[in-house]
């Protein structure tokens, strides 16, 4: 059987689709490797079929017409067979060490009918056109090499968010809360992580740096002069998760807490952003964001507002909004996220 698969959406990925692909051949017989070819138009669909006659009991290429990314994680989940999911995107890639040690725990969990719903591990930016690398690691948050729950959780710093680099569900649990992410919609990584967390009791943290994440490209879509281009997609997503569940009803304090200042890091993001690109249009949208979310649950509005960056987004003068987007750069630089 498979404990884990590992979804690869791929879009005109032939240049660096191989280095993600061969970073998850160390453990063959325990990982499926679903390649995701959405609708490439260079070489990507020949290099995932050859991989799939190289390695046909572990590696599966599926071909569909372009749907982005989110509908290429969307096809991954659908046809995953292993117990736990995970996506790992084309230009990023393991570290096969770490790899190892995430499927030998999620074996052992399975063996001892101790599944967990959720893993996380930690996750490395690689910027070499700077030379630097950044871990993001949960130590002081999270408790290690054991079975926990939200009420354990403690106090997460501003740049540990659970990305879609750091989490790894339980697959019948993705299932279970009908994920289904967006077509032709970027920054669908968050909607990811977001939707199943109040479908989360159990977790399982590992002090590792298992996903390498690559920052570099021009075009990437973490790119700042990328994310402006494509605002309304990061916007509809930002209303996506706003809707997903009414967070101020959840049980657990621990995960509430945590879910408000997620949705709060998104918001500031989409804010921020919407205030870099300085255009009268773009404020506006900044305006009706935050009029949407107070509509649709103001309770949930309240809480956000709250928050120290909540408050900051509410300045309107044109000093509140120097110290938004200063201290905006001072986070970049800092974590090196972008």
């Amino acid at each position: 059987m498979k404990y884990l698969s590992v979804a690869i959406p791929c879009y005109n990925s032939q240049d660096y689709m191989a280095k993600a692909i061969e970073s998850c051949l160390i453990l063959k017989d325990d990982i499926e490797v679903i390649i995701v070819d959405d609708g490439s138009k260079d070489n990507t669909a020949h290099i995932g079929d050859e991989y799939v006659s190289k390695y046909p009991d572990t590696i599966k290429c599926i071909h569909q017409e372009n749907g982005g990314h989110g509908e290429a994680v969307n096809t991954g989940l659908k046809n995953a067979t292993g117990v736990y999911f995970k996506v790992l995107d084309s230009d990023d890639w393991f570290d096969q060490s770490s790899l190892v040690k995430v499927v030998e725990t999620l074996k052992d969990l399975y063996n001892h009918n101790e599944m967990v719903d959720m893993m996380i591990a930690n996750y490395v930016y690689e910027k070499p056109s700077e030379n630097k690398t950044s871990v993001i690691k949960y130590t002081n948050a999270l408790p290690q090499n054991r079975i926990f729950r939200w009420y354990d959780v403690k106090h997460f710093y501003p740049q540990q968010n659970l990305l879609m680099h750091s989490v790894i569900y339980r697959t019948q649990l993705l299932r279970n809360c009908n994920l289904q992410l967006p077509k032709h919609t970027f920054y669908v990584d968050n909607l990811f992580v977001y939707q199943p967390l109040p479908y989360v009791n159990t977790l399982y943290y590992l002090d590792i740096d298992l996903y390498r994440y690559f920052i570099g490209r021009e075009d990437q879509s973490v790119n700042e002069k990328v994310m402006i281009s494509r605002i309304d997609q990061q916007i509809k997503v930002n209303k996506m998760m706003i809707d997903s569940c009414n967070v101020m009803n959840l049980k657990s304090r621990k995960l509430r807490n945590y879910m408000i200042k997620y949705l709060t890091m998104i918001t500031t993001v989409s804010t921020v952003l919407l205030i870099r690109s300085g255009t009268e249009e773009n404020l506006a949208k900044k305006d009706e964001l935050w009029a949407y979310l107070k509509q649709e649950n103001l309770e949930l509005y309240k809480a956000v507002k709250h928050t120290l960056l909540g408050a900051c987004m509410q300045m309107d003068s044109k000093v509140g909004q120097k110290i938004i987007t200063t201290g905006y750069d001072i986070s970049r630089k800092l974590f090196g996220f972008n």
